[in-house]
């Protein structure tokens, strides 16, 4: 069996998963001993970060990242603090200690 030394792959990945927010995407195509291909994502502040790479065996892998500008932040609203109503105690009941009297 000989085997094909110029090998083609191509392939694409999209995940956008609204239940935990996970948005990203990857696409790579290999000719032979070239790869060429890019992913992205979402970051917390809103931005989307692309990475564009490449990689032979002349130049070896390079990468370019490109962000695009945040979104508006997301609002966080803090919750006031919560206090339990004050509880009422009753007095303990004082005794006065016992009188020592001393007999002489």
């Amino acid at each position: 069996m000989e085997i094909d030394e110029k090998l083609l792959i191509d392939h694409l990945m999209l995940i956008a998963d609204g239940h935990t927010g996970d948005n990203k995407q990857q696409q790579e195509v290999r000719d032979g001993d070239v790869v060429k291909g890019s992913y992205s994502f979402h970051e917390a502040d809103g931005s989307i970060r692309t990475v564009e790479y490449s990689a032979d065996d002349h130049s070896g892998f390079n990468a370019v990242v490109h962000n695009t500008a945040p979104t508006a932040a997301p609002v966080l609203y803090k919750a006031a603090p919560v206090y339990a109503a004050p509880v009422a105690y009753k007095a303990a009941h004082v005794y006065a200690a016992p009188a020592h009297q001393y007999y002489h």
